[in-house]
């Protein structure tokens, strides 16, 4: 049996999506990327614009039947914890209007999950990454392999949900 699930790393300038198939324990990277917006563009709105409708395609072409996205992290700044939910939602509503449940994961529980501690630095999670899926031959960007991580963290969960007891884990069906 097989599974395909995207993980999505949000963000109102890079959002870092990954996917990855699961067959009989083994993972496979499918296809993986960044979506760029311009921090140039005035308009808030067409950045999140540009999110969902580059999601919408990636999902359409791909066709995960899961998604994992990462909790907003609330930092000090009110406005760009602000922006970074605005961002995450429009990736929600994207898996929301292709019909594909959306499981999220805190930071914390996705670096524990591929690293062993919830504090490991974005270049552990991207190592491990790489370990896990073979050996990436390329330098991925850091919102590329987190994403990646999101989705192994899940892949990995879904598998053993009692790993997570006493993490945060949330998942919402779609429709």
């Amino acid at each position: 049996m097989s599974v395909t699930v995207i993980g999505i790393d949000p963000g109102s300038e890079r959002t870092g999506w990954g996917i990855v198939r699961e067959t009989s324990g083994k993972l496979t990277l499918v296809e993986c990327g960044i979506v760029r917006t311009t921090s140039s563009e005035r308009v808030f709105s067409r950045r999140l614009a540009l999110i969902y409708t580059s999601l919408t395609g990636i999902l359409g072409r791909f066709a995960p039947e899961e998604a994992a996205i990462e909790d907003v992290f609330v930092s000090q700044n009110s406005k760009s914890a602000l922006k970074l939910g605005q961002a995450r939602g429009v990736a929600v509503a994207a898996c929301a209007a292709h019909g594909i449940p959306v499981s999220d994961y805190e930071p914390t529980l996705v670096k524990k999950t591929i690293v062993g501690t919830g504090r490991a630095e974005k270049t552990q999670v991207a190592f491990m990454v790489g370990q896990l899926l073979g050996g990436l031959s390329e330098d991925l960007p850091l919102d590329t392999t987190d994403a990646l991580g999101i989705a192994i963290c899940h892949l990995s969960l879904r598998n053993n949900p009692l790993s997570s007891l006493g993490m945060k884990r949330r998942t919402s069906r779609a429709g």
